[in-house]
This record gives structure tokens, C-alpha cells and sequence, in this order.
């Protein structure tokens, strides 16, 4: 089976080609030139970008799998959630492949996209706990199985990734924040600042990085940042989201065990690409007793060879969609849950 996938989503241009055997071809036009003057995503920019480069990546990619249309099993795009623009960009010229060539459509949502990229390079069973973590997410869910998705908890305000981005331009660091402040991070000392762990200790799985980002805010107000000393508030930064993330992890940790017994912590999404994060949750992890998996770092970022794999996924189950399906700027992975759905269970 071999699916070409389409992400459009937000400021990444990507086409993949993937088959059951591994990625064929997996390509991504960065925008980042395109925001980086604006300190992060226009959404009219993203839009305009995958127009113009999108036709010509998914033939470079086609062309680097040495194949045709007609070798395709599926056409595979994300349709959410993302920025409506681009959503449609990417969604409407899969549509037109797949009406040409006659090829089943497959519109995948980007979060679970993500959540089953280590079953691409790895032999991750059903069921797992995950832990998705990106610029705009942050949330614990129960995987059972491909479109099975029972959420734990998830930020009750900012996503990490979000925070990253914003802490970087209070101290000037630019666009993205989370490559940028994880190496200045990288000479820094993290006890040098006293920052808040917002949620640690508390019951739940729900994340909260609003207080920290202000904390931030008002370390860098007060004059307390001199030059030499950003590599210690970055570092000081990072530690905070660490702990809390860990913190988070355990009380996850026991109520999946409770669930399912044994298994694997899955960590996915962009800022699943830093190291010390990483480092933290792989060690907490295996003090839970789980094992741990995460996908290579070309893949935690925003990439069309998950979309494909997805598609994979889900044309062997059978599951394809019409194609009047629409994008969705908004598209929760377990519908039925509320922002914190897990009370009264005993962590």
C-alpha cells in the first residue's frame, strides 16, 4: 500500500510519499523567512505560501519515490485543525488528485496524525498512553486504537510550544522560540532564576504554562535579564516546563496502568523534538514502568509523512471519506471530553 499525504496546517508546506514498508519521500518548504519579520504565523502568508509551492513539492516528492499517480493506493491531507486557509489549500488540491486518478481521499485529522507517527518507525502496540505536545497543544490520551481516543487531560490555557515562542521574543531571541531557547538553554544555569511550576502536585492531568510565561514576563520587566544572563533564564525556563510536564506524566501514568496495565508512553509533537524534555520523560517514564517512544525528530514537526502513514492506518480499517468532506479549524481527537475530564480518579 502506498499513500501520498498533503500538510497544509499551518506554516509548513509538506508532501510525502510513504508506503507500509517506510517513507518513500518526505519533503517540507519551512515558511519560516516568510514569518519570522512578523515574530510568528500570518495566516493570509501561510495560505498564499502553500499555494504557491505545494503543486511543485508534491511532484519533487513523487518524482524522489519513482512513481506515478497510478502506483497510489490513497491521497491522504490533514483537514484539521489548523488554520482554515491553508487547511483548504492543501484539502482541495487532494480532492482534485483523487477525482482524477480515481483514488480513495483520506482527510486526517493532524492531531492523530501525530499521535500514530511512532508506529511508523516503531513497533508501538495499541494500546498507549501519548502525551501530545506542540505549539499549539498539550495533552495526555489513552490511544486504543486508530480513531479510539479517550483524553486525560490537557492545558487548561497556553500550549508549551506557545510559551516557547513567546518567551523567546521577550528575550530576543526571534522565531521559533523552541530551537532557539532550547541552545541558549543549552550554556545556561537552570536554578538561576526562581520561576513557578503552575499545577505541580496538584491532582488531574490538566498542564497550566500561562502563570510561568508571566513569571517570565516579569523577570524581563524588572530588568533582572542582563545579556549574559539570558542562557540562564532560558535554561531556568526550560527546567520549569520540564518538572511540570513530568509531574503531569505521573499522575497519567498511573491512571493508564490503572486502565490498561502495561505499556508505552508515546511523546509526539514539535516540541517532542527537545532534547531535555525528552531526556526528563523518557527517565520518568521508565521509573513508571513503561516503556518509551518517540519518533525521530524530522518527524515531531509538522510533516506530510505522518498524513501519509495516517492514511495508511485508516485504508487498512476501511475508512475513507467523501469527497464533500470539509476542513475544520477546530477537531478534538476524543469529541466527548470536556477540558478536564478526569475527577474522582484516584492518582
Amino acid at each position: 500500500m502506498i499513500v501520498l499525504g498533503i500538510e497544509t496546517s499551518c506554516d509548513e508546506t509538506a508532501a510525502a510519499v510513504v508506503s507500509e514498508q517506510g517513507i518513500k519521500s518526505n519533503l517540507v518548504y519551512s515558511q519560516l523567512d516568510e514569518h519570522q519579520p512578523y515574530g510568528g504565523v500570518v495566516p493570509e502568508i501561510a495560505a498564499r505560501t502553500h499555494v504557491e509551492y505545494l503543486d511543485t513539492l508534491i511532484a519533487q516528492a513523487m518524482d524522489e519515490a519513482a512513481i506515478t499517480f497510478r502506483h497510489l493506493d490513497g491521497i491522504a491531507a490533514t483537514a484539521g485543525p489548523g488554520l482554515i486557509g491553508g487547511l483548504m489549500v492543501g484539502l482541495t488540491m487532494a480532492k482534485s488528485i483523487a477525482v482524477v486518478h480515481s483514488l480513495p481521499l483520506i482527510a486526517v485529522n493532524h492531531l492523530e496524525a501525530h499521535a500514530l507517527t511512532p508506529r511508523l518507525t516503531s513497533e508501538v502496540k495499541f494500546p498507549y498512553l501519548l502525551l501530545l505536545v506542540s505549539g499549539g497543544h498539550c495533552q495526555f490520551l489513552i490511544v486504543s486504537e486508530v480513531g479510539q481516543y479517550r483524553l486525560l487531560g490537557t492545558t487548561i490555557d497556553d500550549a508549551p510550544g506557545e510559551a516557547f515562542d513567546k518567551v523567546a521574543r521577550m528575550v530576543g531571541l526571534g522565531y521559533p522560540g523552541g530551537p532557539a531557547i532550547e541552545a541558549a538553554a543549552a550554556h545556561g544555569d537552570a536554578d538561576h532564576y526562581r520561576l513557578p511550576r503552575p499545577l505541580k502536585g496538584r491532582p488531574g492531568c490538566d498542564f497550566s504554562f500561562s502563570g510561568l510565561k508571566t513569571a517570565v514576563s516579569r523577570v524581563v520587566a524588572r530588568g533582572e535579564v542582563p545579556k549574559d544572563n539570558i542562557p540562564d533564564l532560558c535554561a531556568s525556563f526550560q527546567e520549569a516546563v520540564a518538572d511540570i510536564m513530568v509531574d503531569r506524566l505521573r499522575n497519567a501514568a498511573l491512571i493508564y496502568k490503572q486502565t490498561v496495565g502495561a505499556g508505552t508512553l508515546v511523546v509526539a509533537g514539535g516540541v517532542a523534538a527537545n532534547s531535555v524534555l525528552r531526556s526528563r520523560l523518557e527517565a520518568k517514564a521508565d521509573e513508571m514502568g513503561l516503556l518509551f517512544a518517540v519518533p525521530p525528530r524530522a518527524l515531531c514537526t509538522d510533516n506530510a509523512a505522518m498524513v501519509a502513514w495516517t492514511g495508511i492506518e485508516r485504508l487498512r480499517l476501511d475508512m475513507s471519506d467523501n469527497l464533500d468532506v470539509s476542513p475544520r479549524a477546530r477537531w478534538p481527537l476524543d469529541p466527548n471530553a470536556g477540558k478536564t475530564v478526569n475527577s474522582g480518579i484516584k492518582t
